[in-house]
């Protein structure tokens, strides 16, 4: 039985060192094995941030007492924030090397966390997108200063729409790209309060909480889930239907440089096995290649980032988050095996990782 009846990105960051007590730190292991960092459950329904070398090696799991969603990792340091999963009060902010639990971040009152936060470059900044539940839907980009590896928030802006899901940043590391998935939910709930009026939105704004634009879809039910960016700017969002599972309404859309948000061009085919429901997108830049999850349609996909030609639409059970590495992707699963696909040649391969398998949840971070 599927596993997910939840919302559901990944991307490849890079980490450097610092001065000071994590000087020299790095989150690749002597062999140069890169280090996932997800959520998991385990099969009695208990929660876990973990940290895995794709190798197998587990670097940590530790016990949370919520559901996370995405992972954060900062960019200097040995630390990684969990995002409660969406309508969750708690974030677990851990040590990489370790797995030790440095603080349990607790949203203030009449907010709950959306699932996806950012770390600012210079490391000092968080931004999470948050529900205001006295005003339900109302899109909100709480703000966090990172102190003594403690975050403290110090305000929060408008995302300029209702119910923020991820958010990334541009290249210029100072515009926010938001999904606004346009769905109003009450505190505690997943319950959609407004499928007959919904007000999804793709928005750039500054982290001042300055809108730069804001651009919708033609279909009013597909909520804008998830987000990849190129390192030219190019924007690509997965959708998930709120409407009629026989509507025919493209389910990814992309915003190049310079150009109007719209749908990416999908075969009928690809769309109708997505099953309404899109997961995890990831943007290869070297390789120039796009990716996505579609767990309830159990099917994982990759695209030519500038021709669109399809390059591998395959069966894959529950896939869950995907992200770049060196050869190509990484993909996770709710049910089966965790895969590497290869996709240096014509003929993509995959091969299976020596990871454990299933229960993982929707999102994946390689660092």
């Amino acid at each position: 039985m599927q596993r997910r009846t939840f919302l559901g990105l990944a991307a490849l960051l890079g980490v450097g060192s610092t001065a000071g007590a994590f000087a020299g730190w790095t989150l690749f292991d002597n062999a140069g094995q890169p280090l996932l960092l997800s959520a998991r459950d385990d099969a009695d329904g208990r929660h876990y941030a973990v940290g895995y070398r794709l190798d197998g090696k587990r670097a940590f799991a530790t016990a949370v007492n919520e559901r996370c969603h995405d992972v954060v990792p900062h960019p200097s340091l040995p630390l990684a924030l969990f995002v409660g999963r969406r309508p969750s009060t708690e974030s677990y902010l851990i040590d990489t090397r370790d797995g030790r639990l440095l603080q349990t971040l607790h949203s203030p009152q009449g907010r709950h966390f959306n699932g996806h936060a950012v770390f600012h470059g210079s490391g000092e900044w968080l931004y999470t997108t948050e529900n205001d539940t006295t005003e339900p839907g109302r899109g909100v980009l709480g703000t966090y200063a990172l102190k003594d590896q403690r975050l403290e928030r110090t305000g929060e802006y408008s995302t300029h729409g209702v119910g923020p899901h991820q958010l990334l940043w541009m290249p210029d590391g100072e515009t926010l790209v938001v999904a606004n998935g346009g769905i109003r939910t009450e505190a505690e709930s997943r319950v959609e309060m407004n499928l007959d009026a919904m007000q999804a939105s793709l928005v750039l704004m500054k982290r001042d909480g300055s809108l730069l634009s804001q651009e919708r879809l033609a279909d009013q039910q597909n909520s804008i889930r998830h987000l990849a960016v190129a390192r030219d700017g190019t924007v690509v969002s997965g959708q998930q239907y709120m409407g009629d599972m026989h509507d025919a309404v493209p389910l990814l859309a992309i915003k190049r440089p310079g150009q109007p948000y719209q749908p990416f061009p999908l075969g009928e085919a690809q769309r109708v096995a997505m099953n309404q429901y899109t997961a995890s997108v990831a943007i290869h830049d070297e390789l120039r290649l796009l990716a996505m999850t579609a767990p309830r349609g159990n099917r994982f996909f990759v695209w030519d980032l500038d021709s669109t030609e399809v390059r591998l639409d395959v069966p894959l059970a529950d896939c869950a988050g995907v992200g770049a590495v060196r050869d190509g992707f990484v993909v996770t699963s709710g049910q089966g095996r965790c895969r590497l696909y290869d996709c240096r040649s014509e003929r993509i391969t995959t091969s299976a990782l020596q990871l454990p398998a299933g229960l993982w949840d929707n999102h994946l971070r390689l660092a």
